[in-house]
């Protein structure tokens, strides 16, 4: 069975189905129209241009293109995590970019040469959206930690200094900090894997079985990539902040420095 496709006259009927949230934004009062059509206009652009490059990547199938697309794919959702979550590039790139390459990386390639084992371990029709997927959660997870442990760190500045001054090292200091990030972090994942299947059919099996899948075969692909979104999510948030904690004080450092001096 092969998923029906969506004409272009099908797809700008979809456009249309904007419309009415538009008409009720704008009735209630909230001017989001430029928002909202930049964002459905970017988004069109990207996944098309995104398609056209998937469709070459398929048909070449090969390793090093596929580990050059992962790569611009975590050096993208790097950027995004540090600006969503507040923090400067220039100090936290590598850091954040270890973290969230490593646990994806092993992530995937557990998932795909152990769990899926296809022909090919390096098949892009893998390796690329099971990636993709993975480091989309992860992102989220990455972003809700790094906010939520430096803003509970500005906001108990004297808590800390104080845990410091009775002798606390700086990780035993900051460790109710961390652990609540954490938990933070991870808990749309955990809430998610409770509630699958009774309050939402997920994404990945819902394609599946549009795709022409058996419901039993996308159900086991649906659980494999929530335990690896999950491992990954974790792995990756704790060592990021784990990572970032001497980056980030030293760089707290410098800048009082410079303050100091132009003083």
């Amino acid at each position: 069975m092969e998923t029906l496709d969506i004409t272009l006259p099908r797809m700008a009927l979809l456009y249309g189905l904007c419309l009415l949230p538009w008409l009720l934004l704008w009735l209630i009062g909230l001017r989001l129209s430029r928002d909202i059509g930049i964002s459905i206009l970017r988004m069109t652009v990207q996944l098309s241009l995104v398609g056209i490059y998937l469709k070459a990547l398929f048909d070449l199938n090969n390793p090093w293109l596929n580990g050059l697309w992962i790569l611009l794919m975590l050096m993208v959702a790097d950027l995004s995590i540090l600006q969503r979550a507040g923090l400067k590039a220039r100090y936290f790139f590598l850091a954040t970019l270890t973290a969230i390459a490593s646990s994806v990386i092993v992530s995937t390639a557990y998932l795909v040469m152990l769990v899926i084992q296809p022909a090919l371990y390096y098949d892009a029709r893998y390796i690329v959206p099971l990636a993709g997927m993975i480091l989309g959660n992860c992102l989220q997870g990455n972003v809700i930690a790094l906010e939520r442990f430096y803003s509970a760190l500005r906001k108990n500045e004297q808590e800390y200094e104080t845990f410091l001054m009775l002798g606390a090292n700086r990780w035993e200091a900051v460790r109710p900090y961390f652990r609540a990030a954490i938990k933070a972090a991870l808990n749309p994942t955990i809430a998610g894997m409770a509630t699958m299947g009774l309050v939402s059919l997920p994404g990945m099996m819902t394609g599946q079985i549009l795709g022409g899948s058996e419901p039993w075969i996308a159900v086991k692909y649906q659980i494999a990539i929530m335990i690896c979104i999950f491992a990954s999510t974790a792995i990756a948030s704790i060592i990021n902040l784990r990572l970032s904690l001497n980056i980030a004080f030293d760089a707290f450092d410098v800048l009082k420095t410079e303050v100091i001096e132009k003083r």
